[in-house]
């Protein structure tokens, strides 16, 4: 017990309070104190807003979602429009969206009930009415079907041949993208695997993800596929979306794709990532190309799934993370035996060593330094082929650097992206 004529608890409890709830509401509550219900507003104050709100463990902006996921599940609306309210109007520091809260709602729906969600929901859209002029938002008219998940995008097909199955992201922000950027897959992959990096990049830039031909839900074509087909496919889906120039992100066979798309068709390119990539392969390594697509087309994919896991992962991450090696060979083993063989020429046919000099669009170019397929020597290549390119040589990554090291990959190509 303290003798100080200062409650600390209380002071500490009353500036957290004033913090999250505001000045106005604080001394509303205070003026209206009296002697039946003052014990109430000290104990609220020292143990609600001091011991819970003063704890340091989580950020206010979190406290408030817990509040506000509580008050809906409980039914409490009138704490729940206070808390609503105070959370649109804070402080930086510790405001929500409309994005953000309203995110808090849909995640109530599926834990708490969609009862309780649609009552929030109703709630919270009253007081964007009234808060809207003052934080710059307007509700606005906009149909359910439209709706897209934004953690997965807007899903389309183009209407070329083949038919390519794309996602599109559009800003979370709300504003103008920065850029728009294109993440390409590995051979035997689908768009899935950039999901991560294209929600970061997504928050700022319109991010577009496909299947290359003969992958994931995009049309395989029969015949022997050339690097020039995948680089003209991307350049038909890009005309269609009327993407302007983008920012290219390709691993493996997207890198080559890349490159092609690059020389092919200068204008819709910004900018080139090429990741665990080559410009070309000598005759040993054609060869093994040859006796793959050879392997495929006679027993399918199944028997060459698992070297290429070793190819793909390197042993500590395969111990490691076998549920991830799982995700990526049962990927490969269902990828169309067609398309898969059509992609395998083009990657073991690949070949623009002697035009790279061509490529005028600022490039990174990115290696793992366990990489047997692409191993760095071929990464130094391009980086010394494409005028002004950068290197960076990820550790303790092999084939698919950005699944084995994905905050070193997203790091270099947000630093890359910010820089054009």
């Amino acid at each position: 017990m303290s003798f100080d004529p200062i409650d600390h608890d209380f002071e500490r409890g009353l500036g957290n309070r004033r913090a999250i709830l505001g000045d106005a509401w604080v001394e509303r509550s205070l003026g209206n104190a009296n002697q039946f219900n003052a014990d109430f507003q000290n104990l609220i104050t020292r143990f609600a807003w001091n011991e819970i709100w003063g704890r340091p463990g989580l950020e206010q902006k979190t406290r408030r979602a817990i509040v506000l996921s509580i008050t809906i599940a409980l039914g409490r609306w009138e704490e729940f429009d206070l808390h609503v309210r105070a959370a649109l109007l804070g402080d930086d520091s510790n405001r929500l969206t409309p994005d953000e809260l309203k995110e808090v709602l849909i995640q109530s729906a599926i834990y708490a009930g969609v009862p309780a969600a649609n009552t929030a929901f109703t709630h919270a859209m009253a007081i964007l009415r009234e808060v809207g002029p003052q934080i710059g938002y307007e509700l606005e008219p906009s149909a359910p079907l439209a709706a897209s998940h934004p953690g997965v995008g807007r899903a389309g097909r183009s209407s070329g041949r083949p038919a390519l199955h794309y996602t599109v992201r559009e800003p979370r922000n709300g504003k103008a993208p920065r850029h728009t950027v294109v993440l390409s897959h590995a051979l035997g992959c689908d768009l899935t695997m950039w999901d991560q990096l294209a929600n970061q990049l997504a928050l700022d830039h319109r991010v577009i993800t496909y299947d290359h031909r003969g992958h994931g839900s995009s049309e395989s074509p029969p015949g022997a596929y050339a690097m020039a087909d995948l680089a003209d496919d991307a350049a038909a889906l890009l005309r269609e979306l009327d993407t302007g120039p983008v920012v290219w992100i390709g691993l493996s066979m997207g890198g080559m794709v890349g490159q092609e798309l690059a020389l092919r068709h200068p204008a819709l390119v910004r900018a080139l990532v090429l990741a665990n990539t080559t410009s070309g392969y000598p005759a040993p390594a054609q060869e093994v190309w040859r006796q793959r697509i050879a392997t495929v087309q006679l027993e399918g994919i199944e028997p060459i799934a698992d070297a290429v896991m070793g190819r793909y992962f390197h042993d500590a991450f395969r111990a490691a993370h076998p549920g991830t090696v799982t995700r990526f060979r049962r990927r490969v083993a269902a990828t169309d035996n067609v398309g898969y063989a059509g992609c395998c020429h083009a990657v073991g046919t690949v070949d623009t060593t002697a035009r790279l000099g061509q490529i005028k669009a600022p490039t990174l170019v990115i290696a793992g330094e366990l990489d047997q397929g692409t191993p760095v020597a071929m990464a130094q290549v391009l980086a010394e082929g494409i005028e002004g390119a950068q290197l960076e040589v990820l550790k303790d990554a092999s084939h698919l650097s950005y699944i084995e090291q994905p905050e070193a990959f997203s790091a270099a190509v947000r630093g890359f992206i910010a820089n054009l």
